[in-house]
């Protein structure tokens, strides 16, 4: 069994696929921190300053225990209200929208290589172009006057 787990697992499948998951996760983290980082804050810039990650509906009671801001949700969060996180749903979606267009992108450029290789590969074994019938009679003449043994007359 473990033989076979190994002859799995070796397989040129499985390891391109656990390649791809490790650099999709890395991929993720580039583009929350793009979404995070860069695009947000211009975002927020352009819509009056405001964060999207403040943006929630507090569904609960504040425990009289809890001693930070009312208005950070991360610190609510953490304290165990529950909470409405829409602001932190829009930033979540802008990643995913990100994410999609940039996987697009690369599936588009990669179907268009493809395309381009094909369309080589069927060009370079096309049949090569029927010789012209003027040729095709000159050299019958010229192989009946071989096997007749004369020489053709010289130019």
């Amino acid at each position: 069994m473990l033989k076979d787990f190994r002859a799995f697992i070796a397989r040129g499948n499985v390891l391109d696929l656990a390649v791809g998951v490790i650099i999709g996760g890395a991929f993720a983290t580039i583009t929350k921190s793009l979404t995070d980082d860069v695009i947000m804050p211009v975002v927020g810039a352009i819509f009056g300053g405001f964060d999207f990650s403040a943006y929630f509906i507090r569904l609960g009671a504040i425990p009289a225990t809890y001693t930070g801001s009312p208005d950070s949700y991360a610190q609510l969060k953490a304290a165990g209200v529950p909470l409405l996180g829409y602001g932190e749903f829009i930033t979540v979606v802008i990643n995913f929208v990100i994410l999609a267009f940039i996987v697009f992108l690369l599936m588009r450029s990669v179907n268009k290589l493809v395309a381009t290789m094909e369309r080589e590969k069927a060009a370079g074994t096309a049949e090569p172009a029927a010789e012209p019938a003027e040729v095709v009679l000159l050299r019958e003449i010229r192989d009946e006057l071989k096997n007749r043994g004369a020489t053709p007359p010289a130019a």
